[in-house]
């Protein structure tokens, strides 16, 4: 049998083909941070940061390719395959069915986040604390 086993080593290599092993190979936490989209200029400014991690019920909107300038809402995501499916943005087959179209990440940008979760919401938070120690200082000497 094939013994598939990903090793972090390739991580850091020039060659793609050695870069494609490592996408391909990586194990599911890994692929999970592969997943994260650009945030529109409003939200890299509110939350100063640049990227985030791609979710159910994002609105975002495709910045390449045939669908390009289209928004819609990502209705799931595919870890596996590191790709997005996005309502709205679909193809039509042959006999008249239509079907989503896989995305790639990084193709994408987010233009609002779905913000149900309370642990997202804390990893803003979180996130945007580390970015700004400044701030926090000041507000403390208030």
């Amino acid at each position: 049998m094939d013994n598939q086993k990903f090793t972090r080593s390739w991580k850091r290599s020039v060659q793609p083909r050695k870069q494609r092993k490592y996408r391909f190979k990586a194990p599911l936490h890994i692929k999970q941070k592969l997943m994260h989209v650009h945030l529109s200029p409003e939200l890299r400014e509110k939350y100063s940061l640049r990227n985030f991690q791609l979710r159910k019920g994002d609105k975002i909107k495709v910045l390449s390719g045939q669908f390009k300038k289209k928004e819609g809402k990502v209705e799931r995501i595919d870890l596996k395959k590191e790709k997005a499916y996005v309502t709205g943005i679909e193809r039509i087959k042959k006999e008249g069915t239509k079907y989503l179209v896989a995305l790639h990440p990084s193709k994408l940008m987010i233009l609002e986040l779905n913000l149900e979760d309370k642990r997202r919401k804390e990893k803003i938070g979180l996130k945007e604390k580390k970015k700004n120690p400044t701030s926090l200082k000041k507000e403390d000497k208030k």
